[in-house]
């Protein structure tokens, strides 16, 4: 799966205020991406992440797959990404830390992230419905089911060619499951 760069202020903790947590606007579809184009605009992803976690205590790794599953699998934030902005969260006293079992920390919201939240209310609304029309609108093109099995048609080719040359049967006989394949595709 590609993934996509995702350019914040994250990890520059020391600009950061309570006061200064961004706005949930901007939000951008989820096509195709330019190399350093931004997925969310700043504050979209804390916010994403703070109300994940104040719907159920999550680790890092549960928070990128609540990401990819809500996008609909059009982006997956890295854990470079996630993890300094889970120690903002923590740093503004919106997360904590509440069981570090096994080296994994369950992040789960405070009283202080609670609020923050309600005061953010309409920007989540408009955040979460972003992401919504996002994912309807990338479902489809980005079924990663789709792209394995494009992967593994390719590398059926590669490795059948690179076993020597083929008959003319040979030949017939993977054409004509490539086309099956193609006028099958186009039915559905």
């Amino acid at each position: 799966m590609h993934r996509f760069h995702f350019h914040s202020h994250d990890g520059e903790r020391a600009r950061h205020s309570r006061h200064s947590f961004g706005h949930a606007r901007g939000f951008r579809g989820m096509g195709r991406r330019e190399r350093g184009e931004r997925v969310f605009e700043q504050g979209d992803l804390r916010l994403l992440l703070l109300k994940l976690i104040a719907e159920k205590p999550r680790h890092g790794y549960e928070l990128i797959k609540a990401i990819e599953e809500a996008v609909g699998g059009a982006y997956s934030p890295s854990p470079g990404v996630v993890y300094p902005t889970l120690s903002l969260l923590e740093d503004l006293g919106y997360a904590k830390v509440a069981d570090a079992e096994g080296g994994k920390k369950l992040y789960t919201v405070t009283p202080e992230g609670t609020a923050f939240l309600e005061s953010q209310a309409a920007n989540v609304a408009l955040l979460m419905a972003r992401i919504e029309e996002a994912a309807v609108a990338g479902r489809g093109r980005n079924a990663p089911q789709i792209r394995r099995a494009m992967g593994n048609l390719g590398m059926a080719l590669q490795l059948r060619l690179a076993n020597g040359p083929l008959t003319d049967e040979q030949v017939q006989a993977v054409a004509a499951a490539i086309d099956a394949a193609a006028q099958a595709i186009e039915r559905t």
